[in-house]
Protein backbone atom coordinates (compact mmCIF):
# COMPACT_ATOMS: atom_id res chain seq x y z
CA UNK A 1 0.00 0.00 0.00
CA UNK A 2 1.26 3.49 -0.80
CA UNK A 3 0.01 7.02 -0.43
CA UNK A 4 -1.45 8.61 -3.53
CA UNK A 5 -0.46 12.22 -3.04
CA UNK A 6 -0.18 13.29 -6.62
CA UNK A 7 -2.43 15.98 -7.91
CA UNK A 8 -4.13 15.28 -11.21
CA UNK A 9 -5.79 18.07 -13.15
CA UNK A 10 -9.30 17.10 -12.03
CA UNK A 11 -8.36 17.39 -8.34
CA UNK A 12 -6.33 20.55 -8.78
CA UNK A 13 -9.02 22.34 -10.74
CA UNK A 14 -11.91 21.27 -8.51
CA UNK A 15 -13.67 24.14 -6.72
CA UNK A 16 -12.29 24.71 -3.23
CA UNK A 17 -12.32 27.35 -0.61
CA UNK A 18 -10.04 30.29 -1.14
CA UNK A 19 -7.28 30.73 1.42
CA UNK A 20 -6.96 34.38 2.33
CA UNK A 21 -3.58 35.27 3.76
CA UNK A 22 -4.79 35.21 7.37
CA UNK A 23 -6.02 31.65 6.84
CA UNK A 24 -2.64 30.40 5.57
CA UNK A 25 -1.59 29.03 8.92
CA UNK A 26 -0.04 25.86 7.54
CA UNK A 27 3.70 25.53 7.97
CA UNK A 28 6.19 24.45 5.34
CA UNK A 29 7.03 21.49 7.56
CA UNK A 30 3.41 20.33 7.39
CA UNK A 31 3.47 20.47 3.58
CA UNK A 32 6.78 18.57 3.64
CA UNK A 33 5.41 15.89 6.00
CA UNK A 34 2.29 15.45 3.85
CA UNK A 35 4.51 14.09 1.09
CA UNK A 36 6.71 12.06 3.44
CA UNK A 37 4.05 10.46 5.63
CA UNK A 38 0.52 11.59 6.53
CA UNK A 39 0.84 9.83 9.91
CA UNK A 40 3.93 11.89 10.75
CA UNK A 41 2.05 15.02 9.64
CA UNK A 42 -0.88 14.20 11.97
CA UNK A 43 1.37 13.66 15.00
CA UNK A 44 3.35 16.84 14.27
CA UNK A 45 0.17 18.89 13.83
CA UNK A 46 -1.08 17.62 17.21
CA UNK A 47 2.08 18.91 18.91
CA UNK A 48 4.00 15.63 19.06
CA UNK A 49 7.45 16.83 18.04
CA UNK A 50 10.06 14.11 17.95
CA UNK A 51 12.52 15.74 15.55
CA UNK A 52 14.53 17.47 18.29
CA UNK A 53 15.79 13.99 19.29
CA UNK A 54 16.76 12.99 15.73
CA UNK A 55 20.43 12.58 14.84
CA UNK A 56 19.46 13.13 11.17
CA UNK A 57 18.03 16.55 12.00
CA UNK A 58 21.22 17.35 13.96
CA UNK A 59 23.33 16.32 10.97
CA UNK A 60 21.24 18.55 8.69
CA UNK A 61 21.71 21.52 11.02
CA UNK A 62 25.45 20.87 11.16
CA UNK A 63 25.73 20.77 7.35
CA UNK A 64 23.67 23.94 7.09
CA UNK A 65 25.93 25.75 9.56
CA UNK A 66 29.13 24.51 7.89
CA UNK A 67 28.10 25.39 4.34
CA UNK A 68 25.88 28.43 4.83
CA UNK A 69 27.06 29.83 8.16
CA UNK A 70 27.34 33.38 6.84
CA UNK A 71 23.72 33.55 5.72
CA UNK A 72 20.96 34.98 7.89
CA UNK A 73 19.18 31.86 9.04
CA UNK A 74 15.58 30.85 9.62
CA UNK A 75 13.63 33.78 8.32
CA UNK A 76 10.13 33.68 9.86
CA UNK A 77 7.30 35.16 7.76
CA UNK A 78 3.91 34.39 9.27
CA UNK A 79 3.60 30.62 9.56
CA UNK A 80 6.58 29.82 7.31
CA UNK A 81 10.22 29.55 8.31
CA UNK A 82 12.72 29.77 5.45
CA UNK A 83 16.31 28.54 5.88
CA UNK A 84 17.72 31.71 4.29
CA UNK A 85 16.93 34.36 1.67
CA UNK A 86 19.10 36.13 -0.87
CA UNK A 87 18.01 39.37 -2.47
CA UNK A 88 18.78 40.35 -6.03
CA UNK A 89 16.60 41.11 -9.05
CA UNK A 90 14.21 38.58 -7.53
CA UNK A 91 13.96 37.23 -3.98
CA UNK A 92 15.55 33.79 -3.67
CA UNK A 93 14.20 31.42 -1.01
CA UNK A 94 16.84 28.85 -0.05
CA UNK A 95 16.17 25.52 1.64
CA UNK A 96 18.99 23.22 2.76
CA UNK A 97 18.28 19.48 2.75
CA UNK A 98 20.37 16.50 3.79
CA UNK A 99 19.65 14.25 0.79
CA UNK A 100 17.42 13.98 -2.27
CA UNK A 101 15.62 10.88 -0.98
CA UNK A 102 12.49 12.96 -0.27
CA UNK A 103 12.88 15.41 -3.13
CA UNK A 104 9.13 15.65 -3.89
CA UNK A 105 8.49 16.74 -0.27
CA UNK A 106 11.31 19.29 -0.52
CA UNK A 107 9.96 20.65 -3.80
CA UNK A 108 6.42 20.97 -2.43
CA UNK A 109 7.68 22.76 0.69
CA UNK A 110 9.59 25.24 -1.47
CA UNK A 111 6.57 25.70 -3.76
CA UNK A 112 4.37 26.39 -0.72
CA UNK A 113 6.80 29.10 0.38
CA UNK A 114 6.61 30.67 -3.09
CA UNK A 115 2.81 30.44 -3.05
CA UNK A 116 2.70 32.05 0.40
CA UNK A 117 5.02 34.87 -0.65
CA UNK A 118 2.96 35.43 -3.80
CA UNK A 119 -0.09 35.95 -1.54
CA UNK A 120 1.95 38.73 0.10
CA UNK A 121 2.68 40.25 -3.31
CA UNK A 122 6.30 39.03 -3.34
CA UNK A 123 7.60 37.36 -6.50
CA UNK A 124 10.30 34.85 -5.68
CA UNK A 125 12.02 31.68 -6.78
CA UNK A 126 13.37 28.91 -4.60
CA UNK A 127 16.65 27.03 -4.53
CA UNK A 128 17.00 23.62 -2.91
CA UNK A 129 20.50 22.89 -1.63
CA UNK A 130 21.89 19.39 -1.15
CA UNK A 131 25.33 20.13 0.36
CA UNK A 132 26.37 16.48 0.80
CA UNK A 133 25.84 16.01 -2.95
CA UNK A 134 27.17 19.46 -3.86
CA UNK A 135 23.97 20.06 -5.86
CA UNK A 136 21.31 22.74 -6.10
CA UNK A 137 17.95 22.77 -7.83
CA UNK A 138 15.85 25.80 -8.77
CA UNK A 139 12.10 25.71 -8.14
CA UNK A 140 9.54 28.14 -9.59
CA UNK A 141 5.83 28.38 -8.86
CA UNK A 142 4.56 28.88 -12.42
CA UNK A 143 1.63 26.56 -13.06
CA UNK A 144 1.88 24.75 -9.72
CA UNK A 145 -0.70 26.76 -7.76
CA UNK A 146 -3.37 24.05 -8.21
CA UNK A 147 -1.13 21.39 -6.71
CA UNK A 148 -0.31 23.66 -3.77
CA UNK A 149 -4.01 24.37 -3.15
CA UNK A 150 -4.65 20.62 -3.21
CA UNK A 151 -1.83 20.07 -0.70
CA UNK A 152 -3.23 22.78 1.59
CA UNK A 153 -6.64 21.09 1.55
CA UNK A 154 -5.08 17.69 2.20
CA UNK A 155 -3.04 18.99 5.15
CA UNK A 156 -6.19 20.53 6.62
CA UNK A 157 -8.10 17.26 6.12
CA UNK A 158 -5.41 15.17 7.85
CA UNK A 159 -5.07 17.67 10.71
CA UNK A 160 -8.83 17.45 11.33
CA UNK A 161 -8.85 13.64 11.68
CA UNK A 162 -9.69 12.38 15.20
CA UNK A 163 -6.84 9.84 15.06
CA UNK A 164 -3.70 9.42 12.96
CA UNK A 165 -3.93 7.87 9.50
CA UNK A 166 -2.76 4.27 9.47
CA UNK A 167 0.99 4.26 8.78
CA UNK A 168 2.37 2.53 5.72
CA UNK A 169 5.71 0.84 6.39
CA UNK A 170 8.53 1.81 4.05
CA UNK A 171 12.32 2.02 4.15
CA UNK A 172 12.14 5.69 5.20
CA UNK A 173 10.43 4.60 8.46
CA UNK A 174 13.74 3.27 9.85
CA UNK A 175 15.25 6.76 10.08
CA UNK A 176 12.04 8.51 11.14
CA UNK A 177 11.93 10.19 14.55
CA UNK A 178 8.30 9.01 14.87
CA UNK A 179 9.13 5.33 14.27
CA UNK A 180 8.26 4.21 17.81
CA UNK A 181 4.81 5.82 17.67
CA UNK A 182 3.94 3.84 14.56
CA UNK A 183 5.70 0.52 14.89
CA UNK A 184 6.55 -0.31 18.51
Amino acid sequence: MSYNLTCNNEKCNAPRAEYPLNDLLITGTEINYLFICPTKLWYFAKGVTMEQESEWVDLGRFLHEQRYGGEEKEIQIGSIKIDFIRKGNIIEVHEVKLSKSMEKAHEMQALYYLYYLKKLGIKAKAVLHYPKLNETREVILDGMEGEIKWAINEVERIKSLPSPPKPVKSKKCRKCAYYELCWI
